[in-house]
């Protein structure tokens, strides 16, 4: 097959940790075709969708890669289109998803699917599953964030658009900085947030559980936080721990994925404290290679065969 792959700059990427590439890897091994592009090379010229992509290799040594002269072609040109831009989910996000939108209307095959990106927001997303998430709320509005920390005693805040653990503060009843905090994330109440309640499980991990074309991978990553956190996030410090899913994870992960596959959310991560689903992370999930090292389970290529299988 002849993969195209939307990343930021290849020299941003962790080599030793980067998911995207762990997958470019594994479709390297069974003789797929690899290019690459930034979010960038998406265009659309009288009406055709393109995609200024370079053809990919693996090397040993630095650079640790090897990029042909790129070009122009229609995004119908390639099998598979994988969008794996992190984010911020900015306005420049939103204008790439229309642009896939309309490649995949024009016949390309595209991962996630565009529509489905732009629809699931990684924190509002739990709503669908109201029985799976903690008690939240979802507002600008101070007085009614102060009112939900008086009736849980012990919340989070979140931005709605944040990734890797930005911007999450834990309030008690009893601090002293709450209005500062609830100012401050709200940009005085011109930006909606999240809060959630505070679930004590986060000490035991903020499992990471990967679910790929419908079906959880038979791991999880525990992102432990580090001493004096509250978040887990490997970005944010914390120690990631497989694991096997639990009765409960798989029984979330199957529900939930039942949705994702319908949605054509090929390739999504479902955060999970305790016995309740925090985030859907739909735009580029991680944490393959960290279950690949300890584990003999190797999500990419699980993505992999399941891509062939399509």
């Amino acid at each position: 097959m002849k993969l195209a792959f939307i990343l930021d700059p290849l020299a941003k990427l962790k080599i030793t940790k980067d998911s995207s590439l762990a997958i470019m890897r594994a479709a390297a091994r069974r003789g797929h075709h690899l290019f690459v592009a930034e979010q960038g090379g998406l265009g659309l010229r009288s009406g055709e969708t393109f995609l200024d992509a370079a053809p990919f290799s693996f090397r040993e040594g630095s650079p640790w890669f090897e990029l042909g002269e790129p070009s122009e072609q229609p995004l119908t040109a390639w099998d598979v289109v994988l969008m794996r831009k992190d984010p911020p989910f900015d306005t420049e996000y939103i204008y790439s998803t229309y642009l896939l939108e309309l490649a995949q209307n024009q016949g390309a095959r595209v991962l996630n699917h565009p529509r489905a990106i732009r629809d699931w927001n990684e924190k509002l997303s739990v709503a669908r599953f109201p029985h799976f998430a903690p008690p939240f709320l979802v507002t600008r509005h101070i007085a009614a964030i102060r009112q939900f920390l008086r009736d849980e005693g012990d919340i989070v805040v979140k931005p709605l658009d944040g990734m890797g653990g930005s911007s999450v503060f834990r309030l008690h009843r009893e601090d002293h900085n709450i209005g500062v905090i609830l100012e401050t994330i709200t940009h005085d109440e011109r930006r909606t947030v999240m809060a959630q309640r505070y679930l004590p499980e986060i000490a035991a991990g903020d499992k990471r559980i990967l679910v790929i074309n419908g079906e959880p991978v038979p791991y999880a990553l525990a992102r432990i936080p580090k001493a004096g956190e509250t978040r887990g996030n490997l970005a944010a410090g914390g120690k990631g721990i497989a694991q096997p899913l639990s009765k409960r994870d798989r029984e979330i992960a199957v529900e939930v994925g039942k949705t994702l596959k319908q949605e054509g959310l090929f390739l999504v991560g479902l955060d999970v404290i305790g016995d309740h689903l925090t985030e859907i992370n739909v735009t580029s999930p991680t944490c393959m290679v960290e279950i690949a090292a300890q584990t003999d389970c190797k999500p990419a290529d699980l993505f992999v065969d399941a891509l062939e299988n399509l």
